[in-house]
């Protein structure tokens, strides 16, 4: 069933949540410069934000507080009294305030050194005015603001959170869930399993290889800790963890990168609680793209390995054996890698071929490792056909492309022939012979070209089943007797159809460089077709 949803109003629409206000921001408002403020103690710490304005001149002024507050005081209650100045600003600090405000006028009119001292010490801002200010008008300015920012906080939530559930609505997969969440945030998304491994990756390209290059150092390093931008959310259900989405360099502030985090971790649980992707792990998912993008050549294969790595696989000085299966079980192949302890990545790739990227030590002999996966794989599938198509191993990781495009043409070239071919476990070019080179030029005009002209009488007709009886005929090297036989008609019958299939080509199938040639043209043929 096609579920078609309305049109989703796009996320740039809805108003931003303002970054939180932080107490240089706060002084720096046109209303707080007319008081002409001063900073006399906790100058390092004037980016800390703002939650709320409070107005506050009790010795024990935390019993009121929750953290975060910006405490305005004329210090009436505290003038003369040095022990109540110290334990107002210790107060303060026991209660996480933002800063202290004092408004300097007849109590103070001057900066009190005990007030600033202790404020020093603690590291709490404070700031006095030099000019009276009604601390009214600072309220209202920030509360108004702050209030704004609450609201758009949650109009931004509402609105991402409708966005990514009417794309899981649509059936969307995973990867366009994780742009809209990294066109929304502006920066980097990564979705790690518990290892820190990458399972996908959303975001400029450019900037996701920057933070992939070296993930297994930053992504530990910033495992434990939100700063700099990293903002993690974890991803899990029924009380357990699977994943996590990491936001990397978010620039806005915290609060709303928080909320589109969460957001973020709802969708994907949901999305994989539904069975997105026809029921395709992440991890499978990853493997797939990246492999993909290596087969097709699309991307360059420098600009791959940072996935690569991040996927977990070693990509330093190692060997490479660009493996193929037609028709394999990924999960089977997975299954029998970590069985033998091999490190590589598993994909199916398109038209049921499976593709198998081992990675090796230098010091390792490839060819006995293929060779004893590949019997390996025989043996757990139960299956005595199963043929492992191999390239030859890659010492460098821009080779690996072309290694796997090669074990593909391979595993191409004997998928209808295994039959007709003794084939040891391993196949690689070398093994399919003719079949393989015209597998690997299939692609060629000039073999386009010959395979039409030596065919035509047989292709413009659309003569298949005389196609057919030609193939078998060839295959068994001309052996008549074996093509009746497994095509089911008498030999008389098989003779009437090679006549016509000789009048139609104009050539004699007796002749062997004319039947080479027909040979040929059939296997570029079918090449071209398969």
């Amino acid at each position: 069933m096609t579920i078609v949803s309305e049109p989703l109003e796009p996320l740039e629409s809805f108003e931003r949540p303002e970054p939180a206000l932080s107490v240089r921001q706060v002084l720096a408002l046109e209303r707080v410069l007319a008081g002409e403020p001063e900073v006399v103690a906790g100058a390092s710490q004037l980016d800390r934000p703002v939650r709320w304005v409070h107005v506050a001149e009790a010795a024990d002024v935390g019993v009121m507080l929750s953290g975060g507050e910006m405490v305005l005081t004329t210090g009436v209650l505290l003038a003369g009294d040095e022990t109540k100045q110290a334990e107002y600003i210790q107060s303060l600090h026991r209660a996480e305030a933002a800063a202290v405000v004092l408004g300097l006028g007849r109590a103070f009119p001057a900066p009190p050194d005990v007030m600033r001292r202790a404020a020093e010490r603690c590291g709490l801002p404070m700031v006095v005015l030099h000019r009276p200010f009604p601390f009214a008008e600072l309220t209202e300015e920030v509360q108004s603001r702050l209030v704004r920012r609450k609201f758009a906080a949650v109009n931004l939530s509402e609105a991402v959170r409708t966005a990514l559930t009417g794309l899981i609505t649509a059936g969307a997969p995973l990867q366009r869930l994780l742009d809209e969440v990294a066109q929304h945030s502006a920066c980097p998304v990564v979705v790690t399993n518990l290892a820190h491994r990458v399972l996908a990756t959303a975001g400029e390209r450019s900037a996701v290889d920057d933070v992939l290059r070296d993930w297994e150092r930053i992504s530990r390093q910033a495992g434990g800790r939100e700063g700099d931008g990293w903002i993690r959310a974890e991803l899990g259900g029924r009380g357990e963890r699977w994943g996590r989405i990491v936001l990397c360099g978010y620039r806005g502030d915290t609060a709303t990168g928080r909320l589109l985090a969460d957001r973020a971790a709802e969708a994907l649980v949901l999305h994989r609680m539904l069975g997105g992707n026809a029921g395709c792990s992440w991890e499978e998912q990853s493997a797939q793209s990246l492999l993909t993008d290596l087969v097709s050549g699309v991307v360059p294969a420098r600009q791959l390995l940072p996935r690569a790595r991040a996927a977990g696989l070693p990509v330093n000085r190692r060997t490479f054996v660009p493996l193929v299966v037609r028709d394999g079980d990924a999960a089977q192949l997975d299954r029998v890698l970590r069985l033998l302890g091999m490190a590589g990545l598993v994909a199916e790739l398109a038209d049921g071929a499976t593709a198998v990227l081992l990675s090796l030590a230098r010091d390792q002999d490839a060819e006995a490792l293929a060779a004893h996966f590949a019997a390996r794989l025989r043996s757990e599938s139960g299956a005595a056909s199963t043929t492992v198509a191999a390239a030859d191993a890659r010492t460098a990781w821009d080779d690996v492309p072309a290694g796997l495009r090669e074990a593909r043409h391979v595993a191409d070239a004997v998928a209808d022939s295994s039959a007709a071919l003794d084939l040891p476990v391993v196949v690689r070019l070398r093994d399919v012979h003719l079949r393989g080179l015209i597998r690997l030029l299939r692609d060629d005009p000039h073999v386009q070209s010959f395979a039409e002209r030596e065919l035509d009488g047989l292709l413009c007709g659309g003569e298949e089943d005389l196609l057919a009886v030609l193939r078998t005929y060839l295959a068994t090297g001309r052996n008549k007797s074996r093509t009746a036989q497994l095509h089911h008609v008498s030999r008389p019958a098989l003779y009437r159809r090679l006549e016509a299939i000789q009048a139609r080509l104009r050539v004699d199938l007796d002749d062997f460089e004319q039947a080479a040639s027909v040979h040929i043209a059939l296997l570029a043929h079918d090449a071209q077709q398969g």
